[in-house]
């Protein structure tokens, strides 16, 4: 049969579409290879972590004014990857930095309004992901407040506000000023009249949830680029979502439900596919979101072949009027089910054998549909693998006949509730298995259904009738209607969830100890690092000294290490004499740094009285054995004289100095001095180093060079070649040294550089 002109309108439509989603992907895979690329360059340049490089490219983009992609093009020397959109909204590039490490959903709403919505005058926005059975669940806010964002955690999926209508039908909404007069639909935050906009989430053409966001005054109207870029804030916030789930796929929120695995053992070949819509909102294409085990297609295709894929992409013939697609579109808006003759099936999806294809059926599941192949032959089968699946997921069927009074439960049924066999407790008796503070629930879970003659699930828990204990229990149930409208029978299951329910309570408390734990934590590496930084700033000025120059920096050891007790001092005394000190103490965390705090106070207190650097080391030592808590760590302490531009120093166990003459650099001899902290009755040997005018002398803790995979004689011998190299003055040169000096411990380091005028 040759295809019509409305056939061959479709494969149009579909080659067109498909062209769109693979340029759309070029184009994300393009910048995303830039940013990567630019990240790797700056973990290699600042020996930083890639979530450290990311932060510090956005911070980088967000001070040029530029986008996250044209920096990192500049940063590579590569072209920029095109970015068409509202030059108000540049802050979309910041928002995706911020958002792809976000911890959670609050996260990734806080940064989409800080970087991106923000500066536009948004106030609030919001985000809600599609559970299995319509409703919304909120997974983030940022501006609402945690009161607002409470009553909106759960959105029932028959209420009727714009969150669930822009999730339900996968289509946009723009208000300007507020609803339309009229409109009763109730409103999140406290701007009634403010411009609003509601926008999907997709995940692969698949809505998953949508996103609102909030003006607190009316809009004139939004162009054309700016609703473009507030889309592209939607798939930010969408792909930021999905990276949290495993595996980063929606579709494992269905597929944990009990529901598919159910299908799975009672036929032979189940699939379910979800709705993909379009810019329009309209349903362009269903994607296979699940398949069981040993289902084959007609051609032989497995779960393997067909999960993630779209129903046309994999059967193109499908899109023929009154084809396949066209039954799936109609059980998806009708709700009732369809069934295809083998032979349909077999033309349109390309089986060429001489079996015969059984027939298969269409009814919509969730948001897409289930399609089915079940062979006539094989009730009792079927019966068995129910009653095993029942059993496996300690789920018991039933059903009511409100005309008779007859109530029918299936074996599984009666052991939930701890019943005698032949014993079902009817549903207007369900409230007297419950205990007192479950009653409403079980009363809205009646009502639901014969009141209101919908289908409906409800949680609580169920006294057992043998032993008293207590179970939780969830319900779901539908009702039987009559021509006339009234319900002649309800039907359900009842589905024991005890262990789901006390697991998730363990790990509710593992999680509120986990979250104290780390919080005392963060708290005390924040204390210490406010300490450390107060003690020795990165960099600090060059001192004023009489023909001196010195210069200090201070390199952490990066984001998330714990700090440690590295430290350093210039002070220019009294009596003209310039003290240099550098030191480390053992440990990490807040007691390495007290440890430093009190050591490096004390130095310069005994400092003052004009001893020379081994009575202070001395003095020192014994201070530090007769602490309360033990403090252990290396020191070098100079004294530098203007007049005799002599060096007089000493070391408690620390590294030499490394002296820089005539474009030569050299370690100098060490005297002897056990480290501090070791034993009170040390003492220490003093040395004295003449100095000429263009000598650099550099002080210095271990970890500046030390490396894992080299010993740290040849660790010193490279620094020897990094300290030779001339710099324009000794803040530079200072710089220089640090950045060139190669260490992989993840250690603090401290440096000291001193230039003779």
């Amino acid at each position: 049969m040759e295809p019509d002109g409305t056939d061959v309108t479709r494969m149009q439509a579909l080659i067109a579409r498909q062209r769109r989603d693979l340029d759309q992907m070029r184009s994300l895979a393009a910048t995303r290879s830039v940013i990567d690329l630019a990240t790797g360059v700056l973990m290699e340049q600042l020996h930083c972590s890639p979530a450290d490089a990311r932060r510090q490219l956005a911070r980088l983009a967000r001070d040029s004014g530029d986008s996250v992609a044209e920096l990192a093009a500049r940063i590579t020397g590569q072209v920029p990857p095109e970015e068409a959109g509202d030059p108000e909204l540049r802050g979309i590039s910041l928002a995706w930095a911020a958002a792809e490490t976000a911890a959670d959903g609050t996260a990734v709403a806080t940064a989409l309004l800080d970087e991106a919505l923000a500066p536009v005058g948004a106030v609030a926005v919001a985000l809600w992901l599609i559970e299995p059975d319509g409703g919304l669940e909120l997974a983030g806010q940022a501006g609402f407040g945690e009161l607002e964002a409470s009553r909106w955690r759960r959105i029932h999926p028959e209420m009727r506000v714009l969150p669930q209508d822009v999730a339900r039908d996968g289509a946009e909404i723009w208000w300007l000023a507020g609803p339309a007069a009229g409109d009763d639909r109730p409103l999140m935050g406290r701007w009634p009249g403010g411009a609003r906009v509601g926008l999907p989430l997709h995940d692969a053409g698949t809505t998953i949830g949508s996103m609102l966001i909030c003006w607190p005054e009316p809009a004139e109207d939004f162009s054309p680029p700016a609703r473009r870029q507030l889309a592209a804030l939607a798939d930010v916030a969408a792909h930021a979502l999905g990276a949290q789930l495993p595996d980063g796929d929606h579709a494992a929120r269905h597929r944990a439900s009990w529901v598919f695995g159910l299908m799975d053992g009672l036929l032979d070949g189940f699939m379910f596919a979800r709705a993909v819509t379009g810019d329009d909102g309209e349903v362009t294409d269903f994607r296979i979101d699940h398949v069981s085990a040993g289902f084959r297609d007609p051609v032989g295709r497995g779960g393997g072949e067909l999960a993630g894929r779209q129903l046309l992409e994999m059967y193109p013939a499908a899109a023929l009027a009154g084809g396949l697609f066209d039954h799936c579109m109609t059980v998806l808006a009708t709700g009732e089910p369809h069934r295809v003759a083998g032979e349909m099936v077999a033309a349109q999806t390309g089986a060429a054998g001489t079996e015969p294809v059984p027939a298969i059926r269409i009814a919509r599941l969730y948001d897409g549909v289930a399609i089915a192949w079940r062979s006539a032959d094989d009730a009792g089968r079927l019966a068995a693998l129910l009653q095993h699946a029942q059993r496996l997921g300690r789920i018991g069927s039933w059903e009511e006949n409100l005309r008779t009074g007859e109530v029918h439960w299936t074996e599984p049924t009666f052991a939930l509730f701890g019943q005698q066999p032949g014993v079902p407790v009817p549903i207007a008796d369900l409230h007297s298995h419950v205990p007192a503070d479950d009653i409403p629930a079980v009363q809205g879970f009646r009502d639901t259904l014969l009141a209101e003659r919908r289908e409906t699930a409800a949680a609580f828990r169920v006294v057992r009738t043998d032993d008293g204990s207590v179970r939780q229990m969830r319900a779901y149930a539908e009702p039987v209607t009559a021509p006339a409208g009234t319900v002649i029978a309800v039907r359900g299951a009842y589905q024991d969830v005890s262990s789901d329910y006390h697991t998730r309570l363990a790990f509710a408390a593992a999680r509120e100890q986990l979250a104290d734990s780390e919080e005392r934590a963060a708290e005390e590496h924040r204390l210490a690092l406010r300490l450390q930084e107060a003690i020795t700033p990165r960099s600090s000025e060059p001192l004023a000294a009489p023909g001196l120059d010195v210069a200090a920096r201070y390199r952490p050891s990066g984001q998330g290490n714990l700090v440690s007790g590295d430290w350093y001092d210039t002070v220019l005394l009294p009596s003209g004499q310039v003290l240099v000190v550098v030191g480390d103490i053992a440990g990490h965390g807040l007691d390495a740094v007290t440890g430093m705090v009190t050591v490096r106070n004390s130095l310069r207190g005994l400092a003052i009285t004009g001893a020379a650097p081994a009575t202070l080391l001395g003095w020192l030592n014994a201070a530090a054995c007769h602490f309360s808590e033990a403090v252990m760590g290396t020191v070098i302490c100079g004294l530098y004289d203007p007049a005799s531009r002599s060096l007089r120093w000493a070391r408690a166990g620390h590294l030499p100095p490394i002296l820089v003459r005539g474009g030569a650099a050299e370690t100098l001899s060490l005297p002897p001095g056990l480290l501090l902290g070791a034993d009170p009755e040390a003492s220490y040997t003093e040395a004295v180093t003449s100095l000429e005018p263009g000598d650099r002398l550099l002080l210095f803790t271990d970890g500046l060079i030390e490396r894992r995979d080299q010993p740290i004689d040849d660790a010193l011998d490279a620094l020897l070649r990094v300290a030779c190299r001339p710099a324009a003055d000794i803040g530079r040169y200072a710089d220089h040294v640090v950045a060139e000096a190669a260490s992989n411990t993840d250690d603090d380091a401290c440096l000291v550089a001193v230039h003779v005028r």
